[in-house]
């Protein structure tokens, strides 16, 4: 797709810095730099930037630094390095901002009815950290094992990765270029942007919807990826309407 840009160059040192150093310090570094949901006790505001130079393994990593590589350079080199960042950062916090909703939505539920059984909020408490600790809980009547375990799900389950702002870059480069064709490994026909794009776009919205991944592991943070796209989108398509011609962006 071109010269990599000074700044997606940066971007990939920053994120294999963060993973080198992660693999190093092991837990302590995703309890400090992941995202945790907000009733967490390992919560900090710091996360909602770090949790986005944060992967869980080489796998994760090496494909949302593979996609940056392949997109990123190309998206600068377009519309400039300010507007670059400000739609990786953008749609990162776009990413959060659909998870954390996604998660509270999945917390809530358990974490007042266990309220309406009669437990304060610090029973409640207590009662998601031995749960935790022992990987077992005492059962109460007229509350579900489903709406226990979302709720200790949502409370324990760190966010991390980059692919919140990655995906608002893809959906920006759908936008730009809708019709460019790619290319995908192992198959020799080309497809165009908008479709290739959002296609995967719509398997994370089916994924996120039905709890189902039909690609990768089954602990993707599927409505953080839509997130990122559904500002990297509307960012782009807001940008080209006011500010593009038919020739060049002024």
């Amino acid at each position: 797709m071109g010269r990599i840009t000074e700044t997606v160059k940066a971007l990939l040192i920053i994120n294999v810095i963060f993973f080198i150093g992660s693999q190093t310090l092991g837990d302590n570094a995703f309890e400090w730099f992941a995202l945790w949901f907000p009733k967490n006790d390992n919560f900090q505001i710091w996360q909602i930037i770090t949790h986005m130079f944060m992967h869980a393994d080489a796998g994760h990593i090496f494909f949302n630094m593979f996609a940056l590589y392949m997109f990123g350079s190309h998206l600068e080199n377009s519309i400039g390095q300010t507007k670059f960042l400000f739609i990786y950062f953008f749609s990162g916090l776009g990413a959060v901002g659909f998870q954390i909703l996604f998660t509270y939505f999945q917390f809530q539920p358990g974490y007042q009815a266990y309220l309406d059984a009669g437990l304060s909020p610090v029973e409640v408490n207590e009662f998601i950290q031995n749960t935790i600790t022992a990987g077992q809980y005492k059962v109460y009547p007229n509350i579900s094992q489903e709406l226990t375990e979302k709720m200790i799900t949502g409370y324990a389950t760190p966010m991390v990765g980059a692919s919140g702002a990655i995906f608002g870059v893809l959906a920006a480069f759908a936008v730009l270029y809708p019709n460019l064709p790619l290319y995908l490994m192992f198959i020799p026909v080309p497809i165009k942007a908008k479709y290739l794009i959002g296609g995967y776009f719509l398997l994370d919205l089916y994924g996120g919807i039905t709890g189902q991944a039909v690609l990768g592991p089954s602990n993707v943070a599927h409505w953080a990826h839509i997130g990122g796209a559904v500002i990297g989108f509307i960012t782009m398509w807001y940008w080209k309407k006011n500010s593009f011609n038919d020739k060049r962006w002024y």
